[in-house]
This record gives C-alpha cells, structure tokens and sequence, in this order.
C-alpha cells in the first residue's frame, strides 16, 4: 500500500476517533451535570460515574467504529489494554497539569489564575489526545499483519 493511501486510511480512523472522543467528552459533562444538579450527588462521586459512562462508551465507540477493522484478541485482555492505556493517559495529563503549573509558578513568581491552569489543562487533553491516539491504533486496536496480503490488491513488503 502506497503511502498516499495510508495516510488517508489513518486520517479515517483518526477523525472517527476524535468523534467517538468528542461524544464521549460530551456524554461525561452531560451526565456529571445531571449527577451533580439533577441528583444532588457529590461532585467526586459524580466525576467518578460520569468517567465511568464515557470510558464505557469511549470502549465500544472506539472497538466497533473507530477501529473496527482491526484484529480482535480476546475481549477481556482488550478491554485490561484499553483501561490501563486510560489510566496511564490520565496520570500523564495528571502530571503534565502539575509541571505547567510549576512552570508557571516558577515564572511568574505566584500560583497560575484559573485562565492560565485553563491553558496548561487544554495543552494536557491536546497532548494526551496524540498519546491516546497512537496507543489505541498500536497497543489495544492493534493490526497484526497477515502472512500475505491484508487488503485486496496489496502487495506484501
């Protein structure tokens, strides 16, 4: 496969991961919002079930849209990869927060107001979005590649 058509091939499952994502991010302020207003819950308790549901959906959106075409390896050790890629990628953001912050601090000579925590916050999630990305397309939906050929007309290396 020429590198014109895998480019477009990952561009496709790029855009439908930044879908399912985005959905995801929509469905877990939604329901944070409907825990927190709606239910009078606490906002950790909330944040945690709120997580939960968009994770659930991130998994299936990802599994069977986004990355569909892929090989599937047992559905247990699929989903063991795809929760600890998600922990990983959170203790990243985590930690990505905490350095801006310092950074910040460091520079500035006081702890960063909510606009710049905003900005490090946003630069973390763009970040994490690549390292998400790439460990979902390698690690958990990962193409093993056949013996021959895996699309009609390929040629094998």
């Amino acid at each position: 496969m020429d590198r014109r058509s895998r480019l477009r091939r990952l561009a496709g499952v790029g855009t439908r991961f930044l879908i399912v994502g985005g959905l995801s991010t929509l469905i877990e302020v939604g329901a944070f919002n409907l825990f927190v207003y709606a239910f009078g819950w606490n906002l950790v308790v909330a944040k945690l079930a709120a997580s939960l549901i968009a994770l659930i959906n991130a998994y299936f959106g990802n599994r069977e849209w986004a990355f569909k075409g892929r090989d599937r390896r047992g559905r247990i050790a699929e989903i063991v990869l795809f929760l600890v890629v998600n922990l990983l990628c959170a203790l990243l953001g985590a930690g990505i927060v905490w350095l801006g912050a310092e950074i910040l601090q460091g520079l500035t000579g006081h702890a960063p107001g909510p606009a710049l925590v905003n900005l490090v916050n946003l630069a973390s999630i763009a970040i994490i979005v690549v390292v998400r990305f790439f460990l979902y397309h390698f690690v958990v939906f990962r193409h093993m590649p056949k013996g021959g050929p895996s699309e009609p007309g390929e040629r094998g290396a």
